[in-house]
């Protein structure tokens, strides 16, 4: 089959038909979001990026906690609709650990920070009085990455990864919150 990013619409499309859970979406939604920034910010694909980000988690609901198949169920469901290679790639090493591969490429590394720092960001935002992503300070989140009890299932080193993109944390944090800030609403933040 011919390789071939869908229009966006298409992808959330696909999307809301595999995931039905709102904060899952919202988190591919933030994910998405920041890989359009990080996209434009290093003169990548920022489609591909995008739509990477977007549809990074789609198996999710049917692997479940199964992390020794979660990336490789959308793998055949992304390549069944012709999805670009590189963006199938990045898709399944985003799940790198729980798949006994290693992260070697930008885009690799940038799948992974992402999805991770949704996590940190939403959470952070959710113990502001207001409550919204556009009250957090780089501080804070910068802050709640060293105590691990906060957002407890958030990995810190998929996030520390934004290096390889030759970014400081300061830096990641900073694009991470504009970007999430950008789609406050869709968000629920």
């Amino acid at each position: 089959m011919e390789q071939k990013l869908p229009t966006r619409e298409a992808a959330l499309a696909l999307l809301y038909s595999k995931i039905a859970d709102p904060q899952l979406r919202a988190h591919c939604l933030a994910t998405e979001a920041i890989l359009r920034h990080l996209a434009r910010r290093l003169g990548e694909d920022e489609d591909l990026w995008g739509l990477s980000g977007l549809l990074h988690d789609l198996d999710l609901p049917e692997v479940g906690t199964d992390m020794t198949v979660h990336g490789r169920v959308s793998e055949g469901w992304l390549r069944e609709i012709g999805f670009p290679e590189e963006g199938i790639d990045a898709i399944v090493h985003h799940n790198a650990e729980g798949l006994g591969l290693t992260r070697t490429t930008p885009f690799h590394h940038a799948v992974a920070a992402a999805e991770q720092i949704t996590g940190l960001i939403r959470t952070t935002a959710l113990v502001q009085p207001s409550r919204q992503v556009a009250d957090v300070k780089v501080s804070s989140v910068v802050k709640r990455m060293k105590d691990k009890r906060f957002a407890a299932n958030v990995d810190r080193e998929s996030i520390r990864e934004c290096q390889h993109l030759g970014l400081a944390l300061e830096d990641f944090v900073a694009l991470a919150i504009v970007a999430m800030t950008e789609q406050a609403e869709a968000l629920g933040l």
